[in-house]
């Protein structure tokens, strides 16, 4: 019976320490990054809009 407990116990104490320092899981601690469309990214508008002022002798698009 004794040896039952120690058992017992030690899968608690074995489980406890799993909970406290285990991996963690990433559901629900934040939201997922969005990924960011090439319109809607400003570095890209704004490369966009310097490559358009750098060339400006071409003609313009229909």
């Amino acid at each position: 019976m004794l040896y039952l407990l120690a058992v017992v116990g030690a899968l608690t104490v074995a489980v406890l320490l799993w909970r406290a320092f285990g991996m963690r899981s990433e559901t629900g601690v934040s939201a997922p990054r969005r990924t960011v469309a090439p319109d809607d990214d400003p570095d890209f508008l704004r490369r966009l809009d310097d490559e358009k002022r750098k060339r400006p002798d071409e003609d313009p698009p229909a």
